[in-house]
């Protein structure tokens, strides 16, 4: 269906910043959503960001609201995320995943399912 290819990460310090790419390939590309999840070892899943592909409406996670930003190319076959002021807590493996089903509860949120993703990228924050 997709092929989602994940990069960006690395290891930065306490403060700093990433910026995480995500490239969708192959035919039938027709996601109406598309979003970044993280799992630290021996967490679960922690959904981050989504963004809608027609009227680009974004969710974030509270622990990352003001700090993580989602965006998409024109051309909707590219989604990062930009992270700033990194934090110990934000180290875990980032995945990119289309079409996540997000479901929303009072004033939050999270992934009722994950979609389909890529092979991750690491983000390790050091203090």
């Amino acid at each position: 269906h997709v092929r989602l290819v994940e990069s960006g990460g690395g290891s930065v310090q306490a403060g700093g910043s990433l910026r995480l790419s995500c490239t969708a390939t192959g035919a039938n590309y027709n996601s109406n959503c598309m979003g970044w999840f993280r799992q630290a070892p021996g967490k679960e899943r922690e959904g981050v960001a989504a963004i809608y592909t027609a009227g680009g409406h974004t969710y974030y996670a509270n622990s990352v609201k003001g700090r993580f930003t989602i965006s998409q190319d024109n051309g909707k076959n590219s989604v990062y995320l930009q992270m700033d002021n990194l934090t110990p807590e934000d180290t875990a493996m980032y995945y990119c995943t289309a079409d996540p089903s997000v479901i929303e509860f009072g004033s939050n949120w999270a992934f009722a399912s994950f979609g389909t993703w890529g092979q991750g990228t690491q983000v390790t924050v050091s203090s």
